[in-house]
């Protein structure tokens, strides 16, 4: 297949590896993560293809990161110059597309995200900050409120700081498929699991048996993904694009392949590929990003094969490929029925809808306790007030959150209540965060 017929390049590629950071020197998450890569593109000839052409990152600034999180006790504390410069290589990946210097991009680049929560007292699950979610909020920021962005999550593991980030936000649609929660850590992401009451049936999750190999994650992809985007109809789509999938990651117990990934990203066409997880780092990950980006650029990727790579290796039994139809079947039937669900049935019919929640940081072991209570307005997704408390950080913290479409009454309210906490003693901290206005304070 020949690159598409235009003047300006099909990808443009964002590449950082964060040299100075990691976890520890032998932890998974390290640079060679994406330097196996680099020499697999540069070997290939890519970076010399008219199709493709390489971007160099930026730093994200304190408001970029601030219209999305929320941080005890501070942004400072817990966000190094490499977690700048992914969020903000992110958000340069966006700004690309928007701007029309290329069709498609795709960052490639480290800390991952998508584990991060709204609120951040440390790292869990390798991510300290969300860059998908900050470019989100970027994009919105530069295009207005009422752009609809779907991002779709291929991490094998539950993309639950996402799902956290946009649960109740209506402009946003959440697919993530993963290996099974009850299998793989966060131990989230269940059909059940499908949104706050300003975005309920937003929230996608696709639970896929360990051993799902190319047929299951392809046919999630046609039979599921596809036809709710169809209908959605995104402004723009996401690929949150881990790849530990991979049946050779260390970490996961899925059956996906090069030449899988590559299919799947052909039929989803994302408009912005973000890289997330993925832990083979010589196996799996030049492979799987080359043909990444091959069918990104409409370029062949017929001929991508990992060295290891057997028939029988990525082959599905008869009863796992059953097992994905009928999950695929469920799921699309949620969302088919969505407006059918009784929302004072599943929310209540107070004014505010309560979410009590305990979140483990298992990368700098740390537990959270949360409580959240979500405004239920008629008019808007209704303003919100978190509670936060972790053995690190143990006196408790308030967050006033403002919806990026808000009503008359909620913003008053919100108003309100923010200054009768800030009055509060018990609170360390007591946070103001309304994105409209890039007013994130304390």
């Amino acid at each position: 297949m020949e690159a598409m017929a235009e003047n300006k390049p099909s990808v443009g590629l964002v590449f950082f590896p964060a040299f100075d950071w990691a976890i520890s020197p032998t932890h998974p998450e390290r640079q060679e993560r994406l330097l196996y890569t680099r020499d697999q593109i540069q070997e290939e000839g890519l970076f010399d293809h008219p199709a493709i052409k390489e971007f160099r990152p930026r730093l994200a600034e304190d408001e970029e990161i601030l219209r999305t999180h929320i941080f005890v006790p501070s942004l400072a504390k817990h966000v190094t110059e490499s977690h700048r410069i992914a969020a903000g290589g992110t958000i340069l990946a966006a700004d690309l597309v928007v701007d029309g210097l290329v069709g498609r991009s795709f960052a490639l680049l480290r800390p991952p995200g998508h584990h991060a929560n709204r609120v951040v007292h440390g790292s869990r699950g390798f991510c300290t900050i969300n860059n998908e979610a900050i470019m989100v909020d970027h994009l919105r920021h530069r295009l207005g409120p009422d752009l609809k962005v779907a991002i779709v999550d291929t991490d094998a593991h539950h993309g639950d700081g996402t799902q956290d980030i946009f649960y109740n936000d209506p402009g946003v649609l959440h697919i993530s498929l993963h290996q099974d929660g009850r299998t793989l850590y966060p131990g989230t992401g269940f059909l059940s699991e499908r949104g706050g009451p300003a975005a309920y049936g937003q929230t996608v999750n696709i639970p896929l048996p360990p051993g799902t190999g190319d047929e299951g994650m392809l046919m999630a992809m046609e039979r599921v993904v596809l036809p709710i985007l169809q209908d959605w109809q995104p402004d723009y789509i996401v690929n949150a694009a881990g790849q530990d999938n991979h049946y050779s990651d260390p970490l996961t117990n899925m059956n996906f392949s090069a030449q899988g990934y590559a299919r799947l990203t052909e039929l989803l066409a994302p408009d912005i590929v973000v890289l997330e997880g993925g832990y083979s780092i010589e196996s799996a990950l030049p492979y799987v990003n080359l043909g990444l980006l091959l069918a990104l650029a409409g370029l062949d990727y017929s001929k991508v094969q990992e060295p290891t790579w057997q028939r029988q290796t990525v082959s599905q039994s008869a009863s796992l490929t059953a097992q994905v139809a009928q999950i695929c079947a469920e799921v699309l039937s949620l969302w088919e029925r969505r407006s059918e669900a009784d929302l004072e049935e599943i929310f209540g019919r107070q004014d505010f809808f309560e979410r009590r929640r305990h979140i483990h940081y298992d990368t700098d072991n740390i537990y959270e306790q949360q409580q959240e209570y979500i405004r239920l307005c008629p008019s808007c997704a209704g303003w919100r007030v978190i509670y936060t408390v972790s053995n690190v950080y143990p006196t408790p913290s308030a967050a006033v959150l403002i919806p990026w479409h808000v009503c008359p009454q909620c913003l008053k309210e919100g108003e309100s209540h923010y200054q009768r906490e800030r009055e509060n003693t018990e609170f360390g901290l007591v946070i103001w965060h309304d994105p409209r206005t890039d007013s994130c304070k304390v």
